[in-house]
């Protein structure tokens, strides 16, 4: 890899991670309800406060690429040979699903800009009801089935009702309601072959190609895509404040909702705060995301003093955007109206954002096409920062010999292609709401079991890696509530996975987390004979040719291995979706 990479150019990277509040604000909201503003501003503090542990390990590290998994995971080595990939890999596919996530949102951007559905009340569609008035008798079998469904309706409303749907679904554009064929995939969902994954596929493959240049352009090519769209992002939840737009009894009175979906209140109690839990949990998996500051410290030019900047300044910018644009997009639409069609799956939202800044429809269509560009730069700092992951697991004997290749322009390539192959099948899994949200659920168990590894690397590294240096050293307090943080992110874990519609969700988290098992031994026991590579060992300033020293920190690691496993455990059994 070549360094040609200053802190700003990492900081362009990861200004692609604010975006990700597209991801699932319309989702936490429907789930935490009028709770999900301050969910959104909780999970950006924690995941500034831990970023600082990251930021010391990534200083150690300036030969390293990859992020602060692989930082963190060295510390597990002296442990467990097998914690260590385990921390790499669950990075890894939690990270890498925002390509095909990513691509899933933008099409259905893309789709509803070029072959919009027809809205009920539109004069299209009020057409079609006039011209077909007398389609529907009285005594149609689905006129009698929708009264049994609604009771105290006279036979006039359930006509004008199914007149209603017939003209949307008659208006709709075909290829809309387009499908090639589908795969149900038992245990898991069904892979959808249809215009979103089609039109996912090409935006997918375009991010690959500006990718395959190196990250000196692909940085490049961020920096005039955040400037373009951060900053009408940001007006979305500044014009609100400044107009007062924001309707104050949206934000106060705070209460979960009686269900998930639901636009009652509940209360605070077990159910209630299971689905608070759950918007921690999905949460976290967009405000912590600003790490990937450091997954290019091999290709810093200063690393020493760099990586840190580039972490720091990195979470100042996505503490800006994960708070202010929760509370502006709830501020003006409320709980009731953020479960609206189109929010929830996330086609909407770029929609009703442009509507927080103008009602003139050619404001708001040019907003949504700013969005399609902000998912792009989701998707281009999650190719970069998923694929250096792998590579570098491939270069410390944990992964397969063939992530670490790369081309002339020090572009992990086998790792790109590796992230393209995984996110393809991905893609037709997401490519219908109920997939989406299942792929989110799935990948951020991934994701909260190596922020638990990690965040107790920064101890054990302490313990046994005094003397390695470091540039920026986190404050031993700030290190000690990361470590508590850290099981705080077990809660999250146990009691959240759950509340996203797959109630299995925790239980295929943890088996895709456990296929590296066998892909580490094969690499490591077959293809290493039993050693790590030089390089490995060098880094942890130990003997290239010998063995790992035991680790000094004794048992702590172990029980703090079984005491995380406990509060998951406890979470999942003791927290429950309202009844």
């Amino acid at each position: 890899m070549q360094r040609t990479l200053t802190w700003h150019g990492a900081f362009w990277v990861a200004a692609g991670v604010p975006p990700l509040v597209l991801f699932s604000i319309g989702g936490i909201a429907g789930t935490a309800g009028k709770v999900a503003f301050l969910v959104w501003t909780v999970s950006i503090c924690m995941g500034f406060l831990q970023s600082f542990t990251y930021a010391e390990m990534a200083g150690m590290f300036g030969n390293k690429s990859g992020g602060t998994s692989v930082y963190g995971a060295t510390a597990w080595m002296r442990y467990s040979k097998i914690i260590a990939p385990l921390s790499v890999w669950c990075n890894w596919f939690a990270w890498s699903p925002v390509l095909s996530l990513g691509c899933t949102i933008a099409a259905g951007y893309i789709l509803n800009g070029l072959f919009p559905i027809p809205d009920a009340t539109s004069p299209l569609v009020l057409d079609w009801i006039a011209n077909h008035a007398n389609s529907i008798a009285a005594t149609d079998p689905r006129v009698t089935d929708w009264l049994a469904a609604n009771p105290g309706k006279a036979a006039s409303d359930a006509i004008q009702t199914l007149l209603a749907s017939d003209g949307v679904a008659a208006l709709t554009p075909a290829i809309r309601t387009w499908e090639a064929f589908h795969i149900p995939i038992p245990y898991l969902g069904t892979l959808y072959f249809n215009s979103t994954f089609v039109v996912g596929v090409v935006i997918m493959l375009t991010m690959y190609t500006i990718q395959k240049r190196g990250i000196g352009a692909a940085a490049g090519v961020q920096k005039v895509l955040a400037v373009i769209v951060l900053v009408p992002l940001l007006l979305a939840g500044l014009v609100p404040i400044i107009t007062g737009s924001i309707n104050w009894s949206y934000v106060t009175n705070i209460v979960p909702p009686a269900a998930a979906g639901s636009a009652l209140d509940g209360a605070w109690n077990v159910g209630g705060w299971t689905l608070v839990l759950g918007g921690m949990y999905v949460a976290a998996w967009s405000t912590y995301g600003f790490e990937t500051a450091v997954c290019y410290t091999r290709e810093l030019k200063n690393p020493k003093t760099d990586t840190f900047k580039g972490i720091f300044y990195s979470g100042l910018l996505c503490m800006l955007f994960f708070i202010l644009i929760p509370f502006a997009f709830q501020g003006v639409y409320g709980h009731e109206g953020l479960l609206a069609p189109g929010i929830a799956d996330g086609s909407g939202i770029g929609e009703a954002m442009g509507r927080m800044i103008s009602s003139n429809s050619v404001v708001v269509h040019l907003f949504v096409l700013l969005m399609i560009l902000a998912l792009a730069m989701s998707i281009m700092t999650a190719g970069a920062g998923s694929s250096r992951t792998l590579y570098q697991g491939s270069r410390d004997g944990w992964l397969p010999k063939y992530l670490g290749k790369v081309n002339k322009n020090g572009a992990p390539v086998g790792a790109m292609r590796q992230d393209l192959v995984f996110n393809t099948f991905l893609l037709a899994l997401a490519s219908d709401a109920g997939g989406y949200y299942l792929v989110l659920a799935i990948a951020n168990v991934g994701y909260l079991l190596f922020n638990f590894l990690n965040l107790n690397a920064g101890w054990i590294h302490r313990i046994d890696s005094p003397h390695l240096d470091r540039p920026w050293k986190a404050p031993t307090w700030l290190l000690a509530l990361n470590t508590l943080l850290a099981f705080v992110n077990a809660l999250f874990l146990g009691a959240g996975a759950k509340v996203w519609g797959y109630s299995q969700a925790l239980w295929a988290g943890l088996i895709f987390a456990a296929l590296v098992i066998p892909i580490f031994a094969y690499r490591h026991w077959v293809t290493d004979k039993g050693r790590f590579p030089r390089e490995a060992m060098e880094d942890l300033g130990l003997d290239p040719d010998g063995d790992l020293e035991p680790g000094r920190a004794g048992m702590l690691p172990y029980l703090t291995l079984l005491a995380g496993l406990i509060v998951v455990l406890f979470a999942n059994w003791f927290f429950v979706l309202p009844g």
